[in-house]
């Protein structure tokens, strides 16, 4: 049985950020509005490979890359551009705010770790007025690796001053979790974008069907005497 965490750490696209607005700038480029989910999947297969190959490029390059491969190489800049800047006001899903009140009310401090910008995230929680639920806006920016690996993981462990029990990471993907598992920090997955947690990762602590039900169940893990009461 996991403790209390004194921090969790969300992911932000997908977790806290929706792309759905960003099916009508598919639109006016000539691009199908159901390709989005398929875009974003590249992007993150394409930001991990070049991890693997030992290598890191920035989430705007990965993503502007990855949209002219979809389209097979037919949008210039200004159509990549038009996109990418919809990243700039994109909303948060309804269960985001309640959940970090949850986590809030609960004296749990709350950071993001994200594979986007720290430029990107900040204004994401600003435009849907979360800043004053998020401490910190980390990015694997400054530890040029995207998610999963261990070190990404480290690096916020050290960022925070935390030992892994008292970090828990929040997301809606469970490779993400699968990797934050693997650097010894509890884990919650909320099912409502992918639905099943795939067989090959280690099992979430956590797992609820909104990031709602996710914070309520960390909310209510039992406490250490050096968990914040």
């Amino acid at each position: 049985m996991p403790t209390r965490p004194q921090t969790v750490a969300f992911d932000v696209v997908e977790t806290l950020m929706s792309l759905e607005p960003l099916r009508d700038r598919f639109s006016d480029v000539g691009l199908a509005p159901d390709l989005v989910e398929r875009w974003f999947d590249r992007l993150l297969r394409d930001g991990m490979a070049l991890t693997l190959a030992g290598d890191y490029e920035p989430f705007p390059a990965v993503a502007a890359a990855a949209l002219r491969t979809l389209a097979r190489g037919d949008l210039d800049d200004d159509a990549i551009a038009h996109v990418l800047a919809g990243f700039h006001d994109l909303p948060a899903h309804p269960d985001v705010e309640p959940a970090m009140r949850t986590l809030a009310e609960a004296g749990i401090s709350m950071v993001c770790l994200s594979n986007g910008t720290t430029e990107t995230t900040t204004r994401f929680l600003e435009h849907n007025e979360l800043t004053h639920h998020v401490d910190r806006v980390l990015s694997v920016a400054d530890v040029h690796s995207w998610k999963p690996p261990v070190r990404v993981y480290d690096y916020a462990l050290n960022e925070l001053g935390h030992a892994p029990p008292e970090v828990a990471l929040v997301a809606v993907h469970a490779f993400d979790c699968h990797g934050a598992k693997r650097a010894g920090l509890t884990t919650g997955w909320a099912s409502r974008l992918e639905g099943h947690y795939g067989e090959v990762f280690t099992p979430a602590d956590i797992v609820g069907r909104d990031l709602v039900e996710v914070s309520e169940q960390i909310a209510a893990l039992p406490t250490t005497d050096t968990t914040r009461r």
